[in-house]
């Protein structure tokens, strides 16, 4: 579960469109799939609330070194905070070719950005849809079919993005997929 929540977060990073801000920004997003998929979220969510002090550090700092700062949201979502370079948004690049997930197809109409992507660690595919609202908010939804322990899974998802400053501090921006 953890894994396809981190699938779903590549896809809900900045997207570094010509009318994005370089810089710090925060995304919040709220996913639900079937009733057992939403328990399990809510699982992580506590287990991520009550880690250990020495165990949250170890985690922040994994999830720092891929350009993440990573926790509970409101509303039983998850907030992250994330790092979009100059050159990625002078690039007009959307880092969501992460990992294994691979952007199969991308469309860009006025201000809004539609992607398929397909990913094989957790096997899915699906669709996000962006819409920017301003240089320095978007709002997205995506919809995807997942496999988890051997069930085909549907899994929906709405966010928020919002830029906060031009200075990352000490969060780095995410390696480009290789």
């Amino acid at each position: 579960m953890k894994a396809l929540f981190l699938v779903a977060a590549a896809f809900c990073l900045p997207v570094a469109a010509q009318t994005l801000k370089p810089g710090l920004w925060e995304v919040q997003q709220k996913m639900q799939g079937s009733g057992e998929m939403n328990q399990a979220m809510e699982e992580m969510r506590k287990n991520m609330a009550n880690m250990p002090p020495e165990q949250r550090k170890q985690m922040e700092a994994m999830m720092a070194q891929q350009g993440v700062q990573m926790k509970p949201g409101a509303a039983g979502g998850m907030s992250m905070r994330m790092c979009m370079s100059k050159e990625m948004a002078e690039r007009n690049e959307i880092p969501a070719n992460q990992g294994d997930c691979k952007t199969t197809s991308q469309q860009r109409s006025g201000n809004t950005m539609r992607m398929a992507f397909t990913c094989t660690k957790p096997p899915s595919t699906g669709e996000t849809q962006f819409t920017f609202t301003s240089p320095e908010a978007y709002t997205m939804r995506m919809t995807a079919t997942t496999t988890a322990g051997g069930k085909s899974e549907k899994v929906n998802m709405e966010g928020t993005g919002k830029w906060l400053s031009a200075d990352c501090g000490n969060l780095k921006p995410m390696a480009p997929a290789k």
